[in-house]
C-alpha cells in the first residue's frame, strides 16, 4: 500500500462513521404569501423595493431571519420580505400553460376544471404519487400532476 492510501484510510474512515450518523438534508419549506406582499433586497424596511407578491403567491423559504424571511417565488428570483405577510396555509401556482383537474388522480378520469398559468389553487392534501389534491376558490376540488404546479 501506498504512503497516501495509508494515511488517508484513517481519516476516510472516521468521515464515514461521522456521515452515518449525520441527519437527513432539510425539507423544502413553502408558505403562501398572505396579503400582498413587498419584496426587498435586503432584510429591512429600508431596502430597495423591488416588486409586489399578489395575496395567495406561494414561496419557498430559504432563510429566517427574525422578522424578515428570504424567498424564492413563482419566478426564480430571491429576496427578502416581512415574515408577517406569509400565511400557513399552503397554494401552489399553475404551472402548465393549461392543467386539467381531475376528479380522480388518474390520467383517464374525469376532468373536474381547467386552470391556466399563474392560477392560484389550494394545496388540499400532500402529493401521492405524482398527483397532488387541490381545490380551487370556488370550492372545486380535484386532482392534478404534481409537475403541472410550482410550491410543492
Amino acid at each position: 500500500m501506498t504512503a497516501l492510501r495509508l494515511k488517508t484510510a484513517p481519516v476516510l474512515a472516521a468521515l464515514a462513521v461521522l456521515s452515518a450518523g449525520a441527519p437527513a438534508a432539510h425539507a423544502i419549506e413553502f408558505r403562501s404569501v398572505g396579503e400582498p406582499a413587498i419584496l426587498y433586497d435586503a432584510p429591512s424596511d429600508k431596502g430597495k423595493r423591488l416588486f409586489i407578491l399578489r395575496a395567495g403567491t406561494p414561496v419557498e423559504i430559504v432563510v429566517t431571519l427574525d422578522k424578515w424571511i428570504k424567498v424564492r417565488e413563482p419566478g426564480g428570483s430571491i429576496n427578502w420580505v416581512e415574515r408577517r405577510v406569509l400565511a400557513s396555509r399552503r397554494t401552489l401556482l399553475v404551472a402548465a400553460d393549461r392543467a386539467v383537474v381531475r376528479r380522480e388522480p388518474r390520467d383517464d378520469a374525469p376532468a373536474r376544471f381547467e386552470a391556466v398559468r399563474n392560477v392560484v389553487l389550494e394545496l388540499a392534501e400532500p402529493p401521492t404519487q405524482g398527483w397532488v389534491k387541490v381545490r380551487h376558490g370556488d370550492g372545486s376540488e380535484g386532482y392534478l400532476r404534481a409537475h403541472e404546479v410550482w410550491g410543492l
